[in-house]
């Protein structure tokens, strides 16, 4: 598995289909009135008040430290990042490093519990990347098995979901080495990523200027897509949707979510120092514009992010609208799970950067049939906001293995600019 960027052959055998057990549902959304896909993630601006006491100061050092943060740790030298952005960044008594770490945790949103299992590890490691961190030293696993499964089904699922997080981990340079299960309602999987890094190894996300590029390097839609997916056995549902896309078309998006969603950001991370990227956050639970608020609003510089494309896995911007919007997807507001990095960097440099995630992506089966990486908007002068603009372009990403996907491969015709204007 190491170095490989697709998920083995193994991930094909166990399938998509009946890896739970007939009947079988982890977690139902809907009986808690929500669409399969949701990451039940606490409102952002809830979040957010919810942890205001626990923030002990900006980036930049210029916000009140709290009084969780001792004289001491305050005199340690080098940057720090606490609760709100992707990781914490804690200054370390020795020789001038930093603690990076990690957690999330979520419930499944596939039916094949070995790609769960490298979706919830690409997730967490996804954390570490959007710092521009290529390497993590050490994983701990979260699991929790759920009380309703008997022991046939239990020794079935659980080993397989265990072994896709571990085969993740060893793709990305690491492994795990602990955790904790526990029992629960409903199946949830998740992880710790910790590393010890020194300043040049990972980038603050906080140094954006007027002029940067905006780039996105996974499409958007895994939630539309998972739930599309769900609804081929739900007859009220797909009725709503069957006018705007077919059957095939539903399940090669579903098949492109969840490979997209299991392809971890390390490449994306190793091209932010190559390219002098400024900053970067992953796109997860509180949706495109939800994180680049979030990014924007940790700015050292008085900036703001404009949107103006967004890159959809094929067909899902039209479910959406088919849905009344039930998604939010052109709003960006639709959870992703381990979706891709957004990155701001330098004008000049944002177009190397999407041709080599481009190139390095094909090479290697990875991160969406259209390419690895797309320029999504600009930051300019502004209030450390984000927003889309009422009319953004709509690029529709092929699914892998899609007709549309083996024409775009074998052209030889470079891709259109982005229209920023």
């Amino acid at each position: 598995m190491s170095g490989s960027t697709s998920p083995p052959p193994s991930a094909e055998v166990v399938g998509t289909e009946g890896c739970f057990p007939p009947g079988y549902k982890p977690f139902k959304p809907e009986e808690h009135g929500l669409e399969r896909g949701f990451r039940l993630t606490v409102p952002q601006e809830a979040l957010l008040k919810l942890l205001a006491g626990l923030e002990a100061d900006r980036a930049d050092g210029s916000g009140k430290a709290g009084d969780q943060v001792s004289d001491f740790s305050q005199q340690l030298p080098g940057p720090r990042l606490g609760v709100g952005m992707d990781c914490c960044v804690i200054p370390l008594r020795h020789g001038g490093l930093s603690l990076v770490q990690t957690t999330d945790f979520f419930y499944p949103l596939v039916e094949d519990p070995y790609m769960m299992g490298r979706i919830a590890c690409a997730n967490v490691l996804s954390d570490l990347y959007a710092m521009g961190i290529t390497e993590c030293d050490n994983m701990l696993m979260l699991l929790s098995v759920s009380q309703k499964m008997n022991d046939k089904d239990r020794e079935r699922v659980m080993p397989l979901m265990i072994q896709g997080f571990r085969d993740a981990a060893e793709e990305g340079g690491t492994s795990v080495t602990g955790g904790q299960t526990v029992i629960n309602p409903w199946i949830i999987v998740g992880g710790v990523a910790s590393v010890v890094c020194q300043p040049n190894e990972f980038i603050m996300p906080d140094g954006a200027v007027p002029g940067d590029v905006l780039v996105l390097t996974k499409p958007l839609g895994t939630q539309v897509a998972v739930n599309a997916h769900q609804w081929l056995d739900q007859p009220e549902r797909w009725n709503k949707i069957k006018l705007v896309v077919t059957k095939e078309e539903v399940k090669e998006a579903y098949q492109e979510a969840m490979f997209s969603m299991a392809t971890l950001n390390r490449t994306a991370a190793g091209l932010m120092h190559k390219f002098q990227a400024h900053a970067a956050t992953d796109v997860t639970g509180f949706g495109l514009l939800g994180h680049a608020n979030n990014l924007a609003a940790q700015q050292r510089n008085e900036v703001a992010f404009v949107i103006h494309n967004l890159p959809i896995i094929a067909k899902m911007a039209a479910i959406s609208k088919a849905c009344g919007n039930l998604f939010n997807l052109i709003q960006g507001t639709s959870a992703e799970t381990s979706g891709g990095l957004l990155v701001c960097l330098p004008r000049e440099q944002a177009a190397k950067f999407c041709s080599e995630m481009k190139s390095q992506s094909s090479g290697a089966g990875g991160q969406g049939a259209a390419g690895g990486a797309w320029i999504i908007g600009i930051v300019e002068k502004g209030d450390r906001h984000a927003r889309i603009i009422d009319k953004p372009r709509i690029i529709e990403v092929p699914p892998r293995g899609s007709q549309a996907a083996n024409q775009d491969n074998s052209s030889n015709s470079p891709a259109p600019s982005p229209n920023l204007s």
